[in-house]
This record gives structure tokens, sequence and C-alpha cells, in this order.
């Protein structure tokens, strides 16, 4: 009798090397939304953007029989997107891309866990995402996965966000660090 073991699920930091895998999960990514018609599509971010996330330990991967599944980044502060609520102690989490071979895993769900104790292990309250423009089925998936929607704002300063934050409002959500 054959019996299937469970694949290995590992989030580790990302490194150089993933470099190529990330840019192609952005670009299907781009693609998935322009497919879905949404009025946000991502633009191709700079090469030097995550090359830094790589090197300050802040691009994320999720590893599913080290094969790349999903990737992210954290950063501790996002002023321009936050401004006033900037000042609460939290990590920010941006750019969720999926590897389609994984798509419908809900890896949101298994991103909180983990996104919860890295916040504590780093002194943090909060939990935050955004995503731009009334795309009510991803606000009702962010929400499924815990996170307050804390509503749609109007961003007062886009100066050097990337190009799609431009004249969109942004959604806010959170999730309260226990």
């Amino acid at each position: 009798m054959h019996t299937a073991t469970a694949p290995e699920i590992r989030i580790e930091n990302s490194t150089l090397t993933d470099i190529t895998e990330i840019y192609r999960l952005y670009r299907l990514a781009a693609e998935y939304q322009r497919s879905k018609k949404t009025v946000v599509v991502w633009p191709e971010f700079a090469r030097e953007l995550v090359e830094t996330e790589i090197k300050e330990n802040r691009q994320w991967k999720m590893l599913i029989n080290d094969q790349i599944a999903c990737s992210w980044v954290t950063t501790f502060s996002d002023e321009q997107i936050w401004e006033e609520k900037n000042a609460d102690p939290s990590i920010y989490i941006h750019r969720i891309a999926t590897n389609p071979l994984f798509r419908g895993n809900n890896f949101v769900f298994r991103i909180v866990p983990w996104a919860k104790m890295y916040a504590k292990a780093n002194g943090k309250q909060y939990v935050r995402l955004d995503t731009l423009d009334n795309n009510t089925r991803l606000i009702r998936y962010y929400q499924d996965a815990g996170f307050q929607f804390l509503g749609m704002f109007d961003l007062k300063n886009t100066n050097g966000l990337p190009d799609h934050y431009h004249n969109v409002p942004a959604c806010l959500f959170q999730i309260e660090v226990d």
C-alpha cells in the first residue's frame, strides 16, 4: 500500500538567485490581473528595488517541495500609503505573487500566521496590507484570511510609489497581533 506524504512547506528569505523566478511571478500576476480586467495591473518593478529588498532580507518565498509557490515583501514602514497610521508598530506586506502551478491554495491563509509571529518577534502590533481600487473579491478574500478592512482611502502623496498607486483609492487592511 502506498501512502501519500504531505508536501514540505517552508517560508524563508528570497536570495538573489531567486530574482528571475520572482520576476516571472510578477509578470504572470500582471497577466492574470489583465485577464480578470482589473483596473489596476502591476507594472514592471525596478530590478534595483527587488535586489535591495532581497539584500535587506525583506523579500520572502514560500517553498513547496523546494519550488517557489509564492513570494511577497515586508517592510516596517509604509508612510505614503498609511500616512499617520504609519506611527503604529506594524509590518506591511506587499506584492504577494503566486506561482500559477499553485494557484487556489489560499496562501494568504498560510502567510497570516507566519506574519503574526514575525510581527510579534519584531515588537510589532499589526500586520497590514493594501490593495488598490474596489476589488470586492480580493477585499472579501483578505477579510476571510482574518484581516479587518479599514476602508478605501485616496492617497495624498504618490510620488515615488510604483505607477499602479497613482489615481486609484487604496484599500487598507490590518490584523492585530495577539
